[in-house]
């Protein structure tokens, strides 16, 4: 098993990494976040691996951080969760983020990452609850209920990402919307946001 890759970027379409090593090329497949974070085409790079074998395909999925694998191992353990709607699930939410969610139990917010409907948030809430809390990389997270603007914000900052946008780029223009705005609404300030990344 593949643990580990160090190497050069040699493509980079979404989603997926070419990594040169030594002359050979691996296809990593990665969450949004690693790939915005991974540096542009040629640039030096490192990433936990984790090696999927079927019977039919043997498939690398990487990660910046250890953290962000060792959710993604989690996730797949979920009846109904296969690495694709993983990686989904780790490009639509932030590691903290997820965390957070998780041990909350907002299966709402779970269910605005796309492929993720009641029923699947739900089982990675009751399977995943104690063995998220468990993670050695994972810091205690604040578990007090989730109020309307911290939804709205979180529901915001999912549907920017989902739409191509880099995570600090979006924090960026979520924040500046929800100052101008007392009582937000999820729709309203969908679009003052996207305007503001138009600017």
């Amino acid at each position: 098993m593949i643990g580990f890759l160090r190497g050069r970027i040699a493509d980079k379409q979404l989603n997926t990494l070419i990594v040169d090593v030594q002359g050979v090329g691996y296809e990593v497949h990665v969450p949004l976040s690693t790939f915005y974070d991974a540096g542009e085409q040629g640039a030096e790079i490192t990433l936990r691996i984790h090696t999927h074998v079927r019977e039919d395909a043997l498939q690398l999925y990487g990660f910046l951080t250890e953290l962000e694998r060792q959710l993604f191992e989690r996730l797949i353990s979920v009846s109904g969760i296969g690495p694709k709607l993983a990686i989904a699930v780790l490009s639509g939410m932030d590691s903290r983020d997820l965390l957070a969610c998780v041990q909350r139990g907002d299966v709402a917010r779970l269910t605005g990452i796309p492929g993720i409907g009641k029923k699947t948030a739900e089982r990675i809430v009751l399977e995943l609850r104690d063995r998220l809390a468990q993670l050695p990389g994972a810091a205690p997270v604040d578990v007090a209920p989730v109020n309307g603007v911290d939804r709205v914000r979180g529901d915001l900052l999912s549907a920017l990402q989902n739409l191509g946008y880099h995570r600090p780029q979006a924090e960026k223009a979520v924040d500046a919307t929800l100052q101008t705005m007392s009582e937000p609404t999820f729709e309203h300030a969908l679009k003052v946001a996207l305007r503001e990344l138009m600017r």
